[in-house]
């Protein structure tokens, strides 16, 4: 459902999107194509996203690009875990929903 939600509001701005589904292929991806922003489903063990924003962190190549993570507001744990892992900006579902346009936005390549 997020992807979707993702997918469309992408389209609607004009900003290409990629989706990983492993953790292994996330990190090929953004060696390879070193996106501006990079946004976490952290309640997707698929994709280890914590351990995906640990590798990224610890690799001076990719230690710079921003991250966003969603999560349900009700995990604290998880939320916790993923600003330890340095998830530059976590937020609830329904914040995220809400933002998605403006997050977007932010990350589309200057003109």
């Amino acid at each position: 459902m997020f992807a979707s939600k993702i997918r469309s509001a992408a389209g609607q701005l004009g900003i290409p999107i990629t989706f990983a589904r492993s953790s292994a292929a996330a990190l090929d991806a953004v060696r390879e194509s070193a996106p501006a922003l990079i946004i976490l489903d952290l309640n997707n063990p698929r994709t280890d996203p914590l351990g995906t924003v640990a590798a990224l962190k610890r690799d001076p190549s990719t230690m710079a690009i921003r991250t966003v993570g969603y999560a349900s507001h009700v995990l604290t744990e998880v939320i916790d875990a993923a600003k330890q892992a340095g998830v530059d900006e976590v937020l609830a579902r329904s914040a995220f929903t809400a933002r998605l346009p403006e997050i977007l936005a932010s990350a589309r390549p200057e003109k």
